[in-house]
């Protein structure tokens, strides 16, 4: 693990959106990109609210075999497409290594999910590249371990890394996950790249995403990946964890002050 005087790595995406700044940025949108409409409807809003970046997973990795599992390439090119109508940037999931061009040729921020943190060639391949990556915390994994799959894809020359800690297993069920606040500010202080929060998978119901993301930002989180869809009971994916479209004015305001309070501001 790095040393806590160890010198930060803001990773900056794009001219006005840099992670590990002063800044907490919201990554807002749906689970699953399920059709062009549906998308279109996502990035207005979070235009309307003041985000900057579409997240949506076009290549989505279910427990069940017999679920929704995106829409893959077309999801990529509604979720380009969309983005460069509204000025927004987009983050999606690489599943797999085969998918690394696809994606990294379509988004600007690249998803390691959960269950692939420890995907070894998939870590090499996204590290090979010059563009930022997203690593989320396997749901099962260490803090140690997590520091190290990032190391995996430094060592390969890509320190454009995003750590992303998104709730681990417990012996708790009345939640999806449990959020641990104590990772963000462990690798805060110890780790050299910038920390953001998923409030929606570590808590698995959407009326405590909003409290997980106050506590995240309150122990600092550098950004927010936070699931909204425009009719989350519709939704074909995760939806009892996604928010509506409409909370999104409410949760800027409220992670806002938190920030603010923290002496910082919601990007």
């Amino acid at each position: 693990m790095s040393t806590p005087t160890t010198p930060k790595k803001p990773v900056n995406v794009s001219p006005g959106v840099t992670l590990g700044h002063q800044a907490v940025i919201l990554m807002a949108g749906p689970c699953a990109v399920e059709s062009y409409e549906q998308m279109r409807a996502v990035a207005e809003a979070v235009v309307h609210a003041g985000g900057h970046v579409l997240r949506g997973g076009a290549f989505k990795p279910r427990t069940s075999p017999h679920s929704f599992h995106g829409l893959g390439y077309e999801g990529l090119l509604i979720l380009r497409h969309v983005a460069d109508e509204f000025g927004l940037l987009v983050i999606t999931e690489a599943l797999a290594v085969a998918h690394v061009p696809q994606v990294a040729e379509l988004a600007d921020i690249i998803q390691i999910g959960s269950r692939n943190m420890q995907h070894y060639p998939l870590l090499w391949a996204v590290g090979e590249l010059d563009k930022p990556v997203m690593l989320k915390r396997g749901f099962m994994s260490t803090i140690e371990e997590w520091l190290q799959a990032a190391d995996h894809i430094a060592s390969r020359g890509n320190e454009k890394i995003i750590l992303c800690e998104r709730g681990i297993r417990t012996f708790e069920t009345a939640t999806r996950n449990t959020l641990d606040t104590n990772a963000i500010a462990l690798v805060k202080q110890t780790s050299p790249y910038p920390v953001i929060a998923d409030p929606s998978h570590a808590t698995g119901r959407a009326d405590l995403v909003l409290p997980a993301a106050r506590t995240a930002v309150a122990a600092g989180a550098d950004g927010l990946l936070v699931e909204f869809h425009p009719d989350p009971h519709l939704a074909l994916s995760d939806g009892a964890q996604s928010l509506p479209l409409t909370m999104l004015p409410q949760f800027m305001d409220e992670v806002g002050r938190i920030a603010q309070a923290m002496g910082r501001f919601l990007a």
